[in-house]
């Protein structure tokens, strides 16, 4: 036998052909092809669901920020309000010191027309 011959090994027994060598090769790529496709549909989708809850989750926080902005100007009011309440009731309470004092005695009663004739 040539040794040229030794190295062909087409007609060998169970060794595939060029030709089927790159019909297998092609199937390889096929279903790569059809996997990566797969896995790319796959991902486009969970993206278009991200995107729609990241929109979902902005409109809750900008509803959240709205009634926060509503709560804060309520919260204002009330605070203005129970200052004056507050100040409100010092000065009652400074009234009633006083007549408290001119009934025990110890601030002269005011006087008034009555009395000084």
């Amino acid at each position: 036998m040539d040794p040229i011959e030794i190295e062909d090994t087409d007609d060998w027994l169970g060794c595939p052909t060029p030709l089927e060598t790159c019909r297998h090769q092609l199937r390889i790529y096929e279903n790569e092809v059809e996997e990566l496709t797969l896995q790319l549909r796959q991902a486009r989708e969970k993206i278009f669901k991200l995107v729609e809850m990241h929109a979902e989750a902005i409109g809750q926080r900008d509803e959240a920020m709205a009634n926060l902005r509503a709560r804060s100007g309520e919260s204002a009011a009330l605070r203005k309000q129970l200052y004056d309440l507050d100040i409100s009731a010092r000065v009652h309470q400074r009234e009633v010191e006083r007549l408290r004092g001119i009934l025990d005695g110890l601030v002269d009663p005011p006087k008034t027309s009555e009395q000084t004739t």
